[in-house]
């Protein structure tokens, strides 16, 4: 007995203009067996029809045309009755075949709650029936494969598969050590050689001798006085400062640590309650790293801004980290200390977390967050950083999160997660005694 046949499909209200998009989307939630209780242009939406087929999810086509539209809705949307679902109405309308399936798979699973994205029927096995002659050889079965079908299973099936605890990576590399015994070795092979290499003294030259005049006084050798070494410079060490060493340096201009946000598939509903939830002021930046298909990070920042009591941005590469802002960072984009701040700059390897201060900085992963992050953050806090991870029914992918909270981290809903950052680095209110 499937879970469909115990719980009834969920309500899905579909908000979406007309077009391709608006139809792919329509097509997704067929397949993905949910009851489509209402789908409409949210540009001409009354806020009193949505509420009234009470949905418990609401897809969005996202694109310009509707953004003003979204935010007249933004008191309806952010209830916490119903999840909400983002997809870009540009791709939406530009998925055909396998990425049409293999997308609606994930909608399914989202919307009735479970980890079941292969596709039918991918998980039996095959009844293995003796038949007569020789079987097909290996280059017969492969004929006119397509390797992305394959690619796509692999992706679909990375996070269902064990990990091995065993397992630990290789630590870095090592130059071998040069004993004393090596160097008196390669000292003895060489020292003939050493032995017959002349000696060539350095004379020293007196320039102030030197003159373009035919002169027979040019060619006089210069008297040559002996002042002995220069006089070495007194030092005050009893004003010594590492202080006045770093403001020497140069002012810090940016933040002395963040708080780095990760996120994946399930991120931006994750995203979206921990944001409404922190205060308008905090002495700490945000760096939320969630990649996006088709790198609209643009969108995903006036997404955030309308719930966002702090500003949002787009990180732009050479800028500084300034405290109290929301940055989105590109897959391009990473964050490095200069003069004691933190700044963005260009990076093919995306954000490192090795790179920012422990005792300033705190790590949040969200649903999606991606695994390979789980050994650096719990580095991280090793060394003094703090480090939390999403928990609850909200959290579509669990896996990166539920590591580190299984390694002692802190563990939350987003809200809950929202409170402990505000806890640490909550700013009071202008007026307010600190």
């Amino acid at each position: 007995m499937s879970v469909n046949d115990v719980m009834p499909p969920p309500a899905v209200a579909l908000l979406a203009r007309e077009g391709a998009a608006r139809d792919r989307l329509r097509e997704a939630l067929v397949q993905a067996d949910v009851a489509l209780v209402l789908e409409e242009d949210p540009n001409v939406l009354d806020p009193a029809a949505l509420l009234a087929v009470a949905p418990q999810a609401v897809v969005i086509a996202l694109e310009p045309a509707v953004e003003d539209a979204l935010e007249r809705l933004d008191a309806v949307l952010s209830s916490p009755d119903f999840t909400l679902v983002f997809d870009e109405a540009e791709l939406a309308a530009r998925r055909e075949g396998w990425e049409t399936q293999r997308w609606a798979r994930h909608l399914a699973a989202k919307l009735h709650g479970h980890r079941q994205v292969l596709p039918p029927g991918a998980e039996v096995e095959e009844e293995l029936v003796p038949e007569p002659g020789l079987p097909d050889t290996p280059e017969q079965l492969h004929a006119n494969a397509p390797l992305a079908f394959h690619v796509d299973e692999a992706v679909d099936a990375a996070d269902l598969l064990a990990g091995d605890s065993l397992y630990e990576p290789p630590g870095p590399w090592q130059p071998s050590q040069v004993t004393e015994r090596d160097v008196e070795q390669t000292t003895d092979r060489h020292e003939p050689d050493a032995i017959s290499s002349p000696v060539l003294p350095s004379v020293p030259l007196d320039h102030g001798s030197w003159s373009l005049l035919d002169d027979e006084a040019s060619f006089a050798p210069a008297a040559r006085v002996d002042v002995g070494p220069p006089p070495l410079p007194a030092f005050d060490s009893d004003r010594l400062s590492l202080v006045e060493m770093d403001e020497a340096a140069g002012p810090r201009r940016g933040a002395k640590g963040a708080v780095v946000v990760l996120a994946g598939i399930g991120g931006p509903d994750a995203l979206r309650r921990l944001l409404a939830a922190l205060p308008a002021r905090l002495d700490v930046p945000l760096l939320v790293r969630m990649p996006l298909d088709g790198a609209r990070y643009g969108n995903l920042v006036k997404q955030m801004a309308r719930v966002s009591p702090l500003p949002v941005e787009l990180a732009e590469i050479g800028a500084d980290v300034v405290e109290g802002q929301v940055y989105i960072l590109s897959d391009d984009t990473a964050a490095a200390l200069r003069d004691g701040g933190l700044y963005f700059l260009g990076s093919t390897q995306g954000l490192d977390l090795a790179a920012l201060p422990p005792a300033h900085s705190a790590v949040i992963l969200l649903s999606g967050a991606d695994l390979s992050q789980v050994d650096p953050a719990l580095t991280l806090a090793e060394a003094g950083a703090w480090v939390g991870g999403q928990v609850g029914e909200g959290c579509y992918d669990p896996a990166a999160a539920t590591a580190v909270v299984a390694a002692g981290m802190f563990a939350g809903e987003p809200q809950e997660l929202a409170q402990a950052i505000s806890a640490r680095w909550e700013l009071p209110e202008q007026g307010e005694p600190s």
